[in-house]
């Protein structure tokens, strides 16, 4: 079982209390109607998909109801970090090096 972080509640709770909703930090394009159809295909449905931190949104549905961040470790399944939605992504190089 996951256990995840709600930075809002700041409780740890089983995964059955989330739903995933994305990967975090993407930008919608400023005009989407200038955007060709490849590019915005691109937008919907390409993601990193990376081996290793992943950046990801969450939404504590059984709890506060809110939306936050979390880097999760795709190898482990591990949960490294939640933070705030809007808050700037964290360098994990930077947390990293400290440990």
């Amino acid at each position: 079982m996951l256990l995840i972080h709600c930075p809002y509640c700041d409780e740890t709770l089983p995964e059955s209390e989330f739903a995933y909703a994305g990967e975090a930090h993407i930008n919608r394009p400023a005009d989407p109607s200038a955007l060709s159809d490849e590019e915005w295909r691109d937008y919907l449905f390409i993601r990193t998909n990376a081996r290793g931190p992943h950046y990801e949104r969450w939404r504590h549905i059984h709890g506060c109801g809110r939306f936050f961040n979390a880097v999760r470790d795709t190898v482990s399944d591990r949960f490294l970090m939640t933070y705030e939605a809007g808050e700037a992504r964290p360098d994990l190089t930077v947390k990293e090096a400290a440990e």
